[in-house]
């Protein structure tokens, strides 16, 4: 809620239940202010006398009938006013609905609403999903217009663009060349002949990168990265374009995805699909044999990916060297171990200059035929994983040089170095482990945070600073000015490999391809609007971002439903001063244990140690201390897990010879962290 504007604000006001009425959650309200009768240091009290403006139209929730007749139970627990709905819309109890609200709570009466959708019975796993998907008001179907466009794209490469005469690559760079001297190439070339391979998940469906490495002379190599020229059906302005950049990003869940490109053009003429001719921007790095770029080459061009191959067995024939898959892809073995030489050389690289590399795992949904999920597990990244991200990085953060060099305006990626008082907070929590954070005048510098996970790895405690360091740093986002990128210590970066998913990397394309071909007039109109793109991709992407963490949260809720009573192992994953998060070890999920039902003490949060304290016994639980629980309950609405401690039992400890004047049982104290 907020403040009315004749109440100039000093600070938040409590507002009780019965003064509440008639607002709801979300809604702009204007607010009576009592009199503190307790002091100026008090907690001010208030009371609403006008919602200005309601937060809700629509409300979505399980469909209930009872005696008095159909009631809607909100999805969302803040709405805290009983719901009638006057017309069920030919929902069943236990449906899950999509209504519109018809009458809002008043003195004497609570909410009315009018079904208008039907999504399914609540118990269904997908029915949850979509449930979220309304609620957050996310894209869904394209419009009619969108996907008339969509059919009008041709299903394959005009044959005029194939019909170019060919062009050689240009030759090796065998010294180093400042970023404004690299090739810039207008005419498009053929690649079809040259080993490019796709290298995705196995659920992918979309693929917008490919690569491969060719020798060089001196013991270097050259790096070639062809990325979906999607700039080349997607025009600035067109339907397909306001779509696009309205959603501004894919939203991947476990269950489905919601596109930011029709399936026409996402998964058809823009995706390297193996054995077609597609359309490509095309980046060309020449390597020296420690990784270091001499040079580079930007130009479009046309090429035919010679296989879809997966991390997995990327991972079977590079690291593994399994017999099988070898000789399946003994035509690709070669590149292959090239390309992980090369993916490596460059990872040091950037290890050299600071960047820093957080590895904190994700989970991994995996469903059965009706969409329900039977195991949750830690995602992998392999090896074959991080060959892909080397060259990705590589390749973005080489057009964001050349674009720089040249003064051209473009969507940065920026990542804006942490705040000093989180900066200070951090290195006093890290002293707790006798680790130093060199802090130089003029703040932190990524080398330093990246020495302290040096510092840590392989240690009890890596997990817990790997998070409390995540947690210090700020945000990257999108930005029309450069500011660096502070956690891969680079001066420029920017997106430019995933335009099929990503609007600021087609934005990015578009200035590539219009400073290729020298179109000052589409230079001008793309820098023109680059400040709301900008502002636009960054809030489009933490709302993706929410949604997927939603999305996987239920899927994990969803997964334990049947577990409820079980007992596991787990470890601390995190505390907060109303209990401690765990998450288990044969399933990556976690739960909450509340502190109401740890009996034993009275526990504090002691937050600068990021771990809760018993007041009596001074036991102490922090990030990464193994305990066993027990799933005490599931609960759907709330999307949580309740967990309760199961304590070891405690063995009598043998006596031990006095030492001194004091035995050593006495010296046994209860562990106390930091």
């Amino acid at each position: 809620m907020e403040h009315g504007a004749g109440e100039q604000r000093r600070d938040d006001l409590y507002i009780s239940g019965a003064a509440l009425r008639p607002a709801m959650h979300g809604d702009t309200v204007l607010v009576a202010v009592r009199s503190d009768r307790r002091g100026r240091s008090a907690r001010l009290e208030g009371r609403v006398v006008l919602v200005v403006a309601r937060r809700w139209q629509r409300l979505l929730g399980v469909c209930r009938t009872g005696r008095s007749g159909a009631y809607l139970i909100p999805q969302d627990p803040r709405i805290l006013y009983g719901c009638r709905l006057t017309d069920t819309g030919g929902a069943r109890d236990g449906d899950m609905v999509d209504a519109v609200v018809t009458q809002y709570p008043g003195s004497h009466h609570d909410l009315e609403a009018r079904v208008e959708a039907v999504l399914g019975p609540a118990s269904d796993p997908r029915v949850e999903t979509e449930a979220i998907i309304r609620r957050l008001e996310l894209p869904r179907e394209f419009p009619p217009p969108v996907l008339a466009e969509a059919a009008r794209v041709p299903a394959v490469v005009d044959p005029a663009a194939l019909a170019m005469p060919a062009a050689e690559l240009p030759p090796p760079v065998t010294e180093r060349r400042p970023w404004h001297d690299s090739v810039a190439m207008p005419e498009r070339l053929d690649l079809r002949a040259l080993p490019l391979v796709t290298i995705d998940g196995e659920n992918a469906r979309d693929f917008d990168d490919a690569v491969a490495v060719l020798a060089a002379p001196n013991g270097g190599m050259r790096l070639l990265v062809a990325i979906a020229d999607v700039a080349a059906y997607v025009p600035r302005g067109s339907a397909l374009d306001r779509e696009a950049r309205a959603r501004g990003t894919s939203i991947y869940f476990p269950d489905r995805v919601l596109p930011m490109l029709p399936e026409a053009l996402a998964n058809g003429i823009c995706s390297l699909n193996p054995g077609v001719d597609r359309l490509v921007q095309a980046v060309l790095l020449d390597c020296d044999p420690h990784g270091e770029v001499l040079g580079a080459a930007f130009f479009p061009a046309v090429m035919r990916s010679r296989a879809r191959l997966t991390y997995t067995i990327v991972r079977q024939i590079v690291v593994d060297r399994h017999p099988a898959a070898r000789r399946e892809h003994a035509d690709l073995v070669a590149d292959l171990e090239r390309m992980a030489v090369l993916a490596e050389k460059l990872a040091a690289k950037r290890r050299r200059r600071g960047a820093i590399d957080l590895d904190l795992p994700e989970a991994e949904v995996v469903l059965d035929a009706a969409g329900r999920p039977e195991n949750i597990v830690r995602a992998e990244r392999s090896a074959a994983h991080r060959l892909i991200e080397s060259f990705m990085l590589a390749a973005n953060e080489a057009v964001a040089h050349y674009l720089t060099a040249r003064r051209i305006p473009m969507p940065y990626r920026i990542h804006e170095p942490p705040a000093d008082e989180a900066v200070r907070d951090l290195a006093r929590f890290l002293e707790g482990f006798g680790l130093r954070l060199e802090v130089r005048e003029g703040g932190v510098r990524p080398l330093a945070v990246q020495r302290v996970l040096a510092a840590v790895a392989g240690r009890p405690e890596e997990r817990l600073v790997h998070t409390v360091v995540l947690r210090s740093l700020t945000q990257a986002h999108y930005a029309p000015a450069n500011a660096g990128h502070f956690a891969l210590a680079a001066a420029c970066y920017a997106h430019f490999t995933s335009p099929i998913r990503r609007y600021p990397d087609l934005i990015l394309h578009r200035i590539l391809a219009a400073h290729l071909r020298g179109d000052a007039r589409a230079l001008a109109a793309a820098a023109g609007e680059l400040g709301v793109v900008c502002e636009e991709s960054s809030r489009r992407e933490r709302v993706a971002m929410d949604a997927e963490r939603e999305v996987i949260q239920l899927k994990k809720v969803q997964f334990m439903e049947d577990k409820v009573g079980e007992t596991y192992a787990g470890f601390v994953s995190s505390v907060a001063a109303f209990g401690l998060f765990v998450e288990l070890t044969r399933y990556f999920v976690d739960g909450l244990v509340h502190v109401a039902t740890m009996t034993d003490d009275h526990y504090d949060l002691v937050e600068r140690r990021h771990c809760l304290v018993g007041r009596r016994r001074g036991r102490t639980y922090r990030v990464g201390d193994p305990v066993t629980v027990r799933v005490a309950a599931v609960a759907i609405e709330r999307k949580q897990i309740d967990l309760v401690l199961i304590e070891a039992p405690r063995t009598e400890e043998p006596r031990q010879r006095r030492r001194g004047p004091r035995s050593a049982a006495r010296n046994q104290r209860p562990r106390r962290a930091g």
